[in-house]
């Protein structure tokens, strides 16, 4: 199978729209894939504008990366499945469990710190093989397999816990992982950028790829074209559960202690992140660039909001409207593509 054929379906127009749009048609069309860049660069401006002293500062910058990067860690995850068309809700649930493991692995079984990093993170990757089994093989719905496979991890981590703290000395290569600065910022940021990376290469220039959003446009379609569906998005899981070993890994080290009420709050923010990255570089699937650019426009506006005096609620108001809002910016865009391609097809350019 020639993998030219598989192509983007992604609602950012073609040149062929672009060259038949008049000056203002074409603004509107590109509003849905730079909008929400646009808007996060605004929104430092004003923010910056009317809080001088504290908002445009290093100090500001490494408690965003610091506080935002796992988030972001957590976000890049849960989009692999969704580019397959899946969800996966453990990555709110697991990264509970995991942060305690990699704590009571070294504390109460003695495992050297790269063990238990290794060992969390491959027990990650294997929850994610069990949620790609549960999902491809049982044909459970993934909302409700990786919802089941989430409560039970977060019920293995309250028993581990007996709803207590763990807490004890641990080594300084393991605290370095998270604590280390890199040219005066936290090395987590450039975690977040490695990945970002590494994932834009896979998705947008390999073939796996382009075999995952294929599956996620139309999966019969995908396999009667000769892709592996049931493989490769067994492969996404895996991967996403990985990954929310490695963000376990780095809340650990962030932490020092491991407690099973820490970790949930992850769940909405890290969604709400990949979700909002189907708005935006390429409106109408999810991808890296626009994830990234969803986490930074949450954490930017949070935390301005925050420095004007903002309240405890805040954060998940702010996170459950700037949705909406991106909801109807994609809404927006599904329609005019729609519209556009009519016309497009009707004048036979």
């Amino acid at each position: 199978m020639s993998t030219n054929s598989i192509k983007s379906d992604a609602l950012e127009p073609t040149r062929g729209e672009l060259k038949q749009a008049s000056a203002g048609e074409r603004l509107l069309r590109r509003l849905p894939v730079y909008g929400l860049p646009i808007l996060t660069v605004l929104l430092i401006v004003l923010f910056s504008l009317m809080l001088p002293q504290t908002f445009p500062t290093m100090l500001n910058v490494r408690s965003i990366i610091a506080d935002k990067a796992i988030i972001a860690m957590l976000s890049l995850a849960a989009m692999i499945p969704m580019a397959a068309g899946k969800i996966d809700l453990t990555v709110g649930y697991g990264i509970v469990l995991w942060h305690i493991l990699a704590i009571s692995l070294q504390t109460m079984f003695g495992l050297p710190w790269p063990v238990a990093v290794v060992v969390v993170i491959l027990l990650g990757a294997l929850i994610g093989l069990l949620n790609g089994l549960l999902v491809e093989v049982a044909r459970i719905d993934s909302f409700i397999a990786t919802l089941g496979t989430g409560t039970v991890l977060y019920a293995v981590a309250l028993w581990h816990t007996g709803g207590r703290q763990v807490v004890a000395s641990l080594p300084q290569g393991f605290l370095s992982l998270n604590g280390t600065m890199v040219f005066g910022l936290p090395i987590t940021g450039f975690y977040v950028l490695g990945l970002a990376l590494a994932l834009w290469f896979i998705l947008e220039h390999l073939p796996v790829g382009r075999y995952l959003y294929t599956i996620g446009a139309n999966p019969k379609a995908a396999a009667l074209n000769g892709i592996p569906v049931q493989r490769y998005t067994m492969g996404a899981f895996v991967a996403s559960g990985a990954l929310t070993a490695v963000a376990g890994v780095l809340l650990a080290s962030k932490l020092r202690i491991g407690q099973a009420s820490v970790g949930l709050e992850y769940l909405l923010p890290a969604l709400v992140g990949a979700f909002l990255g189907s708005t935006t570089i390429k409106p109408g699937r999810v991808n890296v660039w626009g994830t990234v650019v969803g986490v930074a426009i949450l954490a930017v506006g949070i935390a301005g909001i925050q420095q004007f005096g903002g309240s405890f609620w805040v954060e998940p108001m702010f996170n459950g409207v700037t949705l909406l809002i991106a909801i109807g910016i994609a809404g927006y865009a599904q329609r005019r593509r729609g519209s556009a391609t009519r016309n497009f097809k009707k004048t036979g350019s």
